[in-house]
């Protein structure tokens, strides 16, 4: 491998937690609620294929994991949201304290989807003066 595929790997492998929330908002806004076609502009399939791959390991998401010895990366093929998914996106789906939430986090450089979903929760709940 030369310098240049191991830059792209890892970009692909990074999670991103934008992206997570762009998936969740489209699949919850597909008509149907099954298998939502996943096109989200400036980010390739093979992003968005890894990223549905890591929806249904984190069960905000049931996906088909499509990932053969051939791929590039982790592949899965979305389904529909879970009740966790729908938790989180109703959690996550307001801008401002999404931002609010991605600048925190980002500060410690990361967290993991439960500390994501507390601090969304809090800044809810500070909104509503709960």
């Amino acid at each position: 491998q030369g310098k240049e595929d191991i830059l792209m790997i890892s970009i692909i492998m990074k999670r991103d937690m934008d992206l997570i929330r762009k998936i969740l908002l489209v699949a919850e806004s597909d008509a149907h609620g099954l298998r939502p076609k996943l096109e989200i502009q400036d980010y390739t399939q093979e992003e968005i294929q890894y990223h549905t791959f890591l929806l249904g390991e984190a069960g905000l998401a049931k996906v088909v994991n499509e990932t053969t010895f051939g791929s590039k990366s982790p592949e899965a093929i979305f389904i529909n949201l879970t009740w966790q998914g729908h938790e989180f996106l109703d959690s996550a789906r307001e801008n401002q304290i999404w931002n609010q939430a991605k600048d925190a986090i980002g500060k410690i450089g990361g967290a993991s989807i439960p500390i994501w979903t507390a601090l969304l929760t809090e800044l809810i709940k500070k909104r509503l003066g709960l």
